[in-house]
C-alpha cells in the first residue's frame, strides 16, 4: 500500500505531505480571479475555501465578527475532514500493510449519503466523506489483484441505538416500524461482504431503511 504523499500533484505545497491539511482560504472570490485561484491551489494539493459576501463561506470581510467566524469554520473543516477521511485512510494503510504480508484480507469502510452527494450546510462532512469513498476506491483496485477486499458502505439513514433515541428522540417517535437501521442488520451486511467469495466481489453496498426517502 503507498503511502498517500508518494504521488503529491505536480507544482504542489512543499508541506503536501505534512500532519497537517493545508487550507487555502479565498476571500471576496468572486466567478472571475477568485474561482481560478480556487482551481489552481485545488491543484497544487490544497483543501480551497471559497467566501465572499453572497456565496460559498459566505462573509462579509468589511464586519469583523463575520471574518472571524469565517476562520474558524475554516479550522473546522480541517477537524472534520481529519475524522472523516484522514483517520480511515490511516487505518485503512496499515490493516493493508499486514493484510498483503498474509495474502488475503477484507477492509470495509463505513459510509453515508454525504459520500455520494453534498448538501447545504454540510460542506465539510461531504468532503470528508466523499474523501473516504475515494480513498476506498483507490484501495479496492490496488489491493484487488492482492486477494484483499475493499469495500464501502453508505449508511443513509438513522441508526437505532441509544443516542440516536436520545438525542433525535421527536424524530425517532414520528418514524414506522422498522424506520431506523437496525445495527444487528448493519453488521450483517458486513458479515456478507467479508465472506463473499472474491469471483463475485462488491465494492460498494448502499443501507437504508425501507421508509428512507432518496
Amino acid at each position: 500500500m503507498r503511502n498517500a504523499c508518494s504521488e503529491k500533484p505536480s507544482g504542489s505545497d512543499p508541506d503536501f505531505c505534512g500532519a497537517a491539511v493545508s487550507i487555502a482560504l479565498i476571500g471576496g472570490a468572486g466567478e472571475g480571479l477568485g474561482a481560478a485561484l480556487g482551481r489552481r491551489f485545488a491543484q497544487g494539493g490544497l483543501e480551497v475555501v471559497l467566501s465572499s459576501r453572497t456565496q460559498g463561506e459566505k462573509a462579509d470581510l468589511r464586519e469583523e465578527a463575520e471574518v472571524l467566524a469565517l476562520f474558524d469554520r475554516a479550522e473546522m473543516f480541517e477537524k472534520v475532514w481529519r475524522l472523516g477521511c484522514y483517520a480511515g485512510f490511516l487505518f485503512g494503510r496499515e490493516a493493508a500493510r499486514r493484510m498483503i504480508a498474509r495474502g488475503k484480507g477484507t477492509i470495509l469502510f463505513t459510509g453515508a449519503t454525504a459520500s455520494v452527494r453534498g448538501s447545504s450546510q454540510f460542506a465539510a462532512f461531504a468532503a470528508a466523506k466523499g474523501g473516504l469513498r475515494q480513498v476506498a476506491q483507490s484501495m479496492a483496485r490496488e489491493l484487488g489483484a492482492k486477494n484483499i477486499h475493499v469495500a464501502h458502505v453508505v449508511v443513509d439513514g438513522m441508526i437505532d441505538n441509544r443516542r440516536t433515541r436520545e438525542r433525535m428522540a421527536e424524530r425517532a417517535k414520528e418514524l414506522p416500524a422498522d424506520g431506523m437501521l437496525a445495527t444487528d442488520a448493519i453488521a450483517e451486511l458486513f458479515w456478507q461482504l467479508h465472506v463473499q467469495p472474491r469471483s463475485a466481489w462488491t465494492f460498494e453496498a448502499d443501507l437504508r431503511p425501507w421508509a428512507e426517502k432518496f
